[in-house]
């Protein structure tokens, strides 16, 4: 299981968010696209949000960090993000859509919104195994997260959100740190879980080792 931030790699500068960021309209959604750090491409996705943006281009304001996927026509786009830019990104995002990376989904949860994930399929060349799909299910059907496995349910989602980005976001006190850590538990026993099942080895998570603050493994 990957657990890499959405960071620079090693040796390169840390891109910065698009200025298209910027609001620049009244009724303007801000949307932000999390791909990951794995070196699979993830053409499906992109692909994905080209045709959807191409139905409403004056209504969105993208930010896509679209790491080793191709999306130079896209706007907004940018290979990879600092861990504060990416933290800034998520808080001021109305809408998140992002791969099923464990610590991208605990980020986006920790700033109060519901992430619509589009996970990773081995089947299309986009990882190694299928534990995206299988977290992202998990968590799906517990209420965590909006799954999106095809483009009708993406399009339908991001339609959805556009129209009320309330439905994405976790209704809680943002400086409740006990409630942020026990949504981060909830989620970490899930990986634990789902790790240990599938291959047979000690989990790594301890929710309570470490402080929400400190940042999540993905």
């Amino acid at each position: 299981m990957s657990t890499k931030r959405v960071v620079a790699p090693s040796g390169s500068e840390s891109s910065h968010i698009p200025r298209q960021r910027n609001r620049s309209g009244v009724g303007r959604r801000q949307v932000l696209v999390v791909v990951g750090t794995d070196k699979h491409p993830f053409d499906r996705l992109v692909d994905w949000l080209r045709g959807w943006r191409r139905t409403l281009p004056d209504r969105v304001v993208l930010t896509v960090q679209h790491g080793h996927t191709g999306a130079a026509d896209v706007p907004g786009a940018v290979a990879f993000l600092g861990h504060d830019e990416l933290q800034a990104a998520i808080s001021t995002a109305d809408l998140v859509i992002c791969h099923g990376g464990p610590a991208t989904i605990l980020e986006v949860r920790r700033y109060g919104r519901v992430p619509i994930v589009v996970p990773r399929d081995p089947s299309h060349g986009e990882h190694v195994d299928d534990h995206q799909l299988r977290f992202a299910r998990r968590l799906g059907a517990a209420g965590l997260v909006v799954v999106c496995e095809t483009r009708a349910e993406f399009v339908a989602e991001l339609t959805a959100g556009l129209a009320e980005p309330s439905r994405f976001v976790v209704r809680a006190d943002p400086d409740s740190a006990r409630e942020r850590e026990a949504a981060v538990a909830r989620v970490g026993e899930i990986v634990e879980g789902l790790v240990v099942a599938a291959n047979g080895r000690r989990g790594w998570w301890r929710p309570w080792s470490r402080s929400p603050r400190s940042g999540a493994r993905g």
